[in-house]
Formats: C-alpha cells, structure tokens, sequence
C-alpha cells in the first residue's frame, strides 16, 4: 500500500506547456512530412491521377522516369553542376570565412552582408540580372556559367556555417602546434582544417541540395536540351501530369537524403547539430 501511496506522489503532474509544445512540434512535423507522403503515394499509384485510397502499388512511373532520356540528361547534369558547385562553394565559402574572422579587415560587417546578399534577393532576380550580364558580355548561356551562377547562390551557405564554427574556435591550439614547430601549412590541414570540418561540410550539403534544386536561376541560364532536371520537370507539367513528377520528386528526395546520410558517416549528425 506504501509503495502505491508513494508511486502516486511521485508521479507528475500534467504539465499543459509541455504538451502544446510536443503538439505544436507535431503538428509542424506532419505539415512537412504529409506532403512527401502524398508524392510517395502519388508515385507509386498505377493510375495516372491521385487517387485515395490508391489502387494499387506499381513502378510504372519510376520506369517511365529512368527509361526517358529527357529526365536522365537532366538528371546527370544537375548532378554535374551539383558537385562542380559544392567543390567552388566549400573552397570559396571556406576561404571568405577565415579572411573574414580572422584577416581583421576592415568594414567586416559590411564584407559579411555583402557575401550574404544573395541570400537577400529573389532568386528570379538573381537569375533575371545574370542572364542579362551574360548576355551584355556576349557568353551566352554555358554551362560554366550556370555553375557560377549557382555557386553565387550556394556561397553564403558555406559561408555562414563556417563562420558559426570559427565564432567559437580556439586560437590556443594553433598557437601550441606553431610553437613546436609546426609550419603555417601544416597547422591548417592539421588543426584549422580538421576544427572547422562540420560547418565547411554542412555548408557543402546546403550547397549542393540548393544547386541540385535551383529553379530560378536555371529557368534563365539553361538551353534547350541542356535543362537542369528542376527545369525539365516544369516544361514537362505544362503539357502533362501524371506520376513521373512524382517519381522524379522522390528520387530528388532520395538523393538529398543521401547526401545527408554520407555527412552522417563522415563527421556525424551531432557535429552538425552543434552549428
């Protein structure tokens, strides 16, 4: 009986701010999630429309999506210009961030937002004012050019996450392996380096998943048969709409969860939590 009386008093109480904080959450969670659920169900359906309940399970529009050299040709070179971006954007982004925390330059706020910027403006805008200049220099439209331009856009990523990561760095180590002896290269690639690792590869997968995604901009850089897959997906639903969206919507979800999941092996989800 003691035992029952003391498990009682023990127990807590309904805590009501507690519960609408854990409601809350979920319902923002269902409010992201229920969407890739529908394009899951959308994808995998038989039938050519969205139906509910399905009818069925079926690759169909998964095979329609490998089989179509339209989408696989955007697909490869979206995944091209994904990772020409994510090596400019580390290695730019990376470099913008240690002149700016520890060059002592001056009008270092202003420095900041102006490599922040693009962040700013709307990308339409952004890819409106490129096309314009690239067409005012007579470059047309390559594909260097739309790296660029995507990495214009991927750079601030890089650039904020690893600034988050020099914010709290300790000089003190540096200063110890300096002291005994080793040389301003090596003190980077094996102190500096290893220490700011999370954000410069959290900044490399926001990179990469926004030039992967990049619609904007690419709607005003890109030729016929050399579109972007985020591109070739709209000039596809303007004619047609049926599961191959949806097929292609989940296999770009796939990929970014892939990528995602390599940072994981890599350094760790907790060392990108920290940023």
């Amino acid at each position: 009986m003691s035992t029952a009386l003391k498990a009682m008093t023990n127990k807590r109480p309904f805590d009501a701010g507690r519960a609408a904080y854990l409601a809350l959450n979920l319902s923002l969670l269902a409010f992201l999630l229920v969407p890739i659920a529908v394009v899951l169900i959308f994808a995998l359906n038989p039938t050519p429309y969205i139906s509910f309940p399905p009818v069925g399970v079926s690759l169909r529009w998964f095979e329609k999506f490998f089989a179509s050299s339209d989408f696989m040709n955007a697909l490869w070179l979206s995944l091209w210009v994904a990772g020409c971006v994510l090596v400019l954007s580390v290695t730019i982004g990376g470099a913008c961030a240690l002149a700016l925390a520890r060059g002592n330059l001056p009008g270092r706020a202003f420095l900041t937002a102006f490599f922040m910027s693009p962040l700013m403006l709307p990308a339409i805008l952004t890819g409106l004012a490129l096309f314009q200049s690239y067409l005012l220099a007579g470059i047309g439209r390559p594909t260097w050019g739309l790296i660029l331009a995507h990495t214009l856009v991927a750079v601030p990523y890089v650039l904020r996450t690893t600034l988050a990561v020099l914010h709290n760095f300790d000089h003190r180590i540096e200063e110890a392996a300096a002291v005994l002896g080793a040389s301003p290269i090596r003190v980077f690639f094996e102190i500096t380096l290893p220490l700011i690792r999370p954000g410069v590869f959290a900044g490399g997968v926001f990179a990469f998943i926004v030039s992967f995604d990049q619609f904007p901009v690419s709607l005003f850089l890109v030729v016929p048969k050399g579109e972007t897959l985020p591109v070739v997906l709209f000039n596809y639903m303007k004619f047609d709409l049926d599961g191959a969206i949806a097929a292609a919507s989940m296999v770009s979800i796939l990929l970014a969860l892939s990528v995602v999941l390599v940072l994981e092996r890599l350094i760790g989800l907790k060392a990108y939590v920290k940023l």
